[in-house]
């Protein structure tokens, strides 16, 4: 490796073992999530790792929920500054969620999807439930015999 003089600077062993990065899928509990040494070859620390990465892709999806929450008739600014911060907290999610499927691992990248999934199913499962019980209290709506 040279450093741009001419020289060339030997590398470490660490160095090389870092700089050989899976760049395709593959199985397996041996990744580093997010951090170095993180989850280290533990299988019970490969599958903490597995419900985090789930657990952020269902709370990026849910939050989707909070960026209308403001009460009405709180103060404009006020009400930008809370689904600022919202959205803030939102996109740190999702780039760590994308951070964390860039390990090419199969297990994180299938984990990730749960987590959307069951994020976004809450949410519908939510909104049509909203919906349903808006539609039967509603004074038009009178149920018929059949």
């Amino acid at each position: 490796m040279s450093n741009g003089s001419g020289m060339n600077m030997p590398m470490s062993n660490s160095s090389m073992k870092s700089m050989n990065m899976q760049i395709s899928f593959y199985w397996g509990k041996d990744v580093i999530v997010l951090f170095s040494g993180w989850p280290d070859s533990n299988p019970g620390m490969y599958v903490l790792a597995l419900f985090f990465v789930l657990f952020l892709g269902a709370a990026i999806e849910m939050m989707t929920m909070l960026q209308a929450a403001v009460k009405p008739g709180t103060r404009p600014i006020l009400g930008a500054f809370i689904q600022a911060g919202v959205y803030i907290v939102q996109m740190c999610f999702a780039y760590m969620v994308m951070l964390s499927v860039m390990s090419y691992n199969v297990g994180i990248f299938i984990a990730a999807l749960a987590g959307h999934g069951i994020g976004f199913f809450v949410i519908k499962i939510r909104a049509l439930t909203k919906e349903t019980e808006q539609q039967y209290s509603s004074p038009d709506c009178i149920p018929s015999k059949i």
